[in-house]
């Protein structure tokens, strides 16, 4: 290495947080222009590297001014507040990726274990709203985690390097799922005041942001929301209840006027597959203001849960398809977390990028597998992540070469229950246990109709990779 990168390596966290502070600032008065030469001094900041594919990608977007990526980095310098944007630059990008990330490396080779990048949490089982399909209707408001555990395992979390909480893959990262977290909205906007280091995702019906919260939002910098819809105002409504759409729109007109980035979540099923992936929906989502969405497939999880929502073989490559056409076409980052896994290796879970943490307190290696061996008012989550059901996820890892087909429960028949009994874990389910077994037969259908149309993908896949390399 030459002078300079020798001093580069050497920064503190402190000197990269600066650096990257100074970069956005140099940036915001010309993003596309000035992208370039920011991205020149990215190059020394990352000095192992994280960042390369990023780097590569944005360099390729800012070459072509009409390239749909193009339009969503123009889109958000204008349109997020500047501040809301820098603190999400900084939180993701360098406390999450440049300076977290090498210290979950670190983690994991020390122990021998899995460390996320995100973590998911549930900080209760509390709804104001009662959606079919929706585990957290079960509950009520039975189950909460304190603040005190809350903070404590943020915490904890933040010394292992993990940045971004979904309250998706770096500690200072949270995202939160289950229930309605923003029914804590008091603790959730304490924890983002408290932990300015880290930048807060969550998963919401959107219900009840109003104007005072959504100006809370805009105090705290590191709060982005993730909208739960399924669809125009007929579909959400018949799931989530009766004017709920106007109050998604309500919603999203608040966050727009206060530049708050936020996404869209979307589950698809086989009774709504054909709406969701429709070009309609997503520049429905795009003129709305929305920068991302994450799309999910429905899981039969619960006993009552019905299998016949699985999507069918046929809907899930129509998702694979028109997703990936989004991305070469739309203003909107996507992600489908099913149909996507070549690009992350096959399955994420089980502390390989994320955990899930619900309301009771129980260390779960998905947000849709309720099933654990390790509780944080037991355990360190360094424990959890060594815990025998992390540590098989570990060892079975990617479950498939095929990795269109990565989780272990939808796409792997056996996979799942085969990790739950050799560990020992136990549903977390507290209203109805449910017996992996079970759980595993109602998915066993979809996944053999999906081998032969995820193979079919996979092969096209290898031989259009071949042909770019040739």
């Amino acid at each position: 290495m030459g002078a300079l990168d020798d001093i580069t390596a050497s920064l503190t966290a402190d000197a990269k947080s600066f650096a990257m502070r100074k970069v956005v600032d140099y940036v915001a008065a010309d993003p596309i222009g000035r992208l370039p030469q920011a991205l020149t001094i990215i190059d020394k900041l990352d000095v192992r590297d994280i960042l390369l594919p990023h780097r590569k990608a944005v360099r390729a977007i800012i070459e072509s001014p009409d390239n749909n990526w193009n339009q969503l980095i123009r889109g958000l310098w204008e349109d997020v507040d500047p501040e809301v944007l820098r603190t999400f630059l900084q939180n993701v990008v360098v406390n999450g990726s440049i300076v977290g990330y090498p210290i979950q490396q670190r983690a994991a080779e020390e122990h021998g274990c899995n460390v996320p990048w995100t973590m998911l949490i549930d900080p209760t089982s509390a709804c104001n709203l009662s959606c079919k399909g929706c585990w957290a209707a079960d509950y009520g408001d039975k189950l909460n985690l304190s603040f005190s555990e809350l903070d404590r395992v943020i915490e904890e979390a933040k010394s292992l390097g993990i940045h971004v909480f979904l309250f998706d893959v770096l500690i200072h990262f949270f995202l939160y799922t289950g229930g309605e977290p923003l029914v804590r909205k008091r603790d959730i906007m304490l924890l983002c005041q408290r932990h300015d280091d880290c930048e807060f995702f969550a998963f919401t019906n959107a219900t009840l942001i109003d104007e005072e919260l959504a100006d809370e939002f805009l105090r705290v910098k590191n709060f982005v929301p993730i909208i739960s819809v399924e669809g125009f105002e007929e579909d959400t409504d018949a799931r989530r209840g009766s004017g709920t759409f106007a109050a998604v729109m309500r919603a999203m007109e608040l966050l727009r006027e206060r530049g708050i980035l936020f996404g869209a979540s979307c589950c698809y099923t086989s009774a709504n597959a054909e709406v969701i992936g429709s070009e309609r929906y997503i520049d429905f989502l795009i003129e709305q203001g929305a920068k991302f969405a994450w799309f999910f497939t429905y899981m039969p999880v619960g006993v009552n849960a019905s299998p016949e929502l699985i999507a069918r073989a046929d809907q899930r490559e129509y998702m694979y398809r028109q997703i990936r056409s989004f991305r070469e076409t739309k203003p909107i980052f996507t992600i489908d977390f099913w149909n996507d896994g070549d690009y992350i290796g096959g399955c994420v879970a089980g502390g390989r990028a994320y955990c899930h943490i619900n309301a009771n307190g129980d260390v779960e290696p998905c947000a849709f597998i309720h099933y654990s061996d390790s509780n944080i008012r037991e355990k360190t989550l360094l424990e959890a992540f060594s815990s025998p059901l992390f540590m098989a996820y570990k060892e079975g890892q990617p479950f498939n070469e095929n990795h269109y087909r990565p989780c272990p429960l939808l796409d792997n028949e056996g996979a799942l229950a085969e990790m739950v009994e050799r560990s020992g874990a136990h549903s977390t389910d507290l209203e109805s246990p449910e017996d992996v077994r079970g759980l595993t037969g109602k998915c066993a259908c979809a996944a053999s109709r999906w081998k032969p149309v995820a193979d079919k993908l996979w092969e096209q896949r290898r031989c259009d990779a071949g042909q770019e390399k040739a």
